[in-house]
């Protein structure tokens, strides 16, 4: 049995347009008027954490705040509406069900609350032994979060696989010693070109393939 550590955003859930919303409705409350950013500029924005994701948005529309107060606005607009768009890509529940012989867990830099929330309102919350996030462990690509998966769910580094749609989630499986799938369909495919993982999938459903 295996241990299968999933990124979340962009390779489970497609969260894009509610973290979107959840920007452009920072920006407007810091500066109201503030001409919102697109979908696709946020999504280019996404996988190293909130704070990251602040940095960049306020970096484009050339603000000058203070990233620590806007990512209070940014967490206080998205916690009203995690769940209004971001539902799981094609595939995923069909995957996880697949997988339900092996050990599952969430490893994300979203806040490990809200990804909670999110995997939890989603009806998902029964398939993961764990659900880690920013707050619970380093932020990824430290390896940390995924050696204390291993820890704690008594698997070891052969016997582990890290799955996400980033370089963040190569070099953190690279970093930890185990096995990188990579999925093409979620924010940063591109960033897979420079650190490519061990596997590439265009569609998760060839995933238990993998693994199995």
């Amino acid at each position: 049995m295996s241990l299968v550590v999933f990124d979340l955003d962009g390779t489970l859930v497609d969260s894009a347009r509610d973290l979107a919303a959840g920007v452009n409705d920072m920006l407007a409350r810091l500066v109201p008027g503030t001409p919102p950013l697109s979908e696709s500029e946020v999504r280019g924005f996404i996988g190293e954490g909130a704070r990251l994701l602040v940095t960049r948005s306020l970096a484009h529309r050339g603000l000058a705040h203070d990233p620590e107060d806007a990512l209070r606005v940014f967490l206080d607009a998205y916690r009203a509406r995690l769940l209004e768009t971001t539902r799981p890509y094609p595939g995923v529940v069909e995957v996880l069900d697949a997988l339900s012989s092996h050990t599952l867990a969430v490893l994300t830099n979203k806040p490990g609350d809200l990804s909670r929330t999110i995997v939890d309102g989603l009806g998902l919350a029964s398939r993961f032994a764990r659900v880690y996030g920013s707050g619970d462990v380093p932020r990824k690509p430290n390896p940390a979060g995924l050696v204390r998966l291993m820890a704690e769910t008594g698997h070891a580094p052969v016997d582990t696989v890290m799955v996400g749609d980033s370089a963040v989630d190569v070099l953190t499986g690279r970093a930890a010693g185990v096995r990188t799938v990579g999925v093409t369909f979620g924010f940063a495919p591109a960033s897979l070109r420079e650190h490519p993982p061990d596997a590439l999938l265009d569609d998760l459903r060839a995933l238990p393939g993998l693994v199995c």
